[in-house]
């Protein structure tokens, strides 16, 4: 079960720490690989930009994971901050 005192680990996260530094790829690399701007990767790590659908479609043609894993990261990530937002308002 995971804990509830804090945000799921971003999608962006997951992709620098489990598949860009163990196949030393870097995120120019990816991008290239992806064709698409560096902007759309580094948004994606640094947490300035969601996972878009079409976005977990290029990263799973590359990285070879599906792009429902991808979504389901990012989705984990909205619910959260919106139950805690509710949570707030209350």
């Amino acid at each position: 079960m995971l804990p509830r005192n804090r945000p799921p680990t971003p999608p962006g996260e997951v992709l620098l720490h489990e598949f860009l530094r163990p196949k030393r790829m870097t995120q120019v690399e990816l991008a290239a690989k992806m064709n698409v701007p560096i902007q759309r990767v580094n948004g994606l790590i640094s947490g300035r930009r969601s996972m878009t659908p079409e976005t977990a479609i290029l990263l799973s043609k590359e990285l070879g994971v599906s792009p429902e894993f991808w979504m389901n990261l990012q989705t984990a990530l909205d619910l959260w901050h919106a139950a805690h937002k509710m949570q707030r308002a209350a």
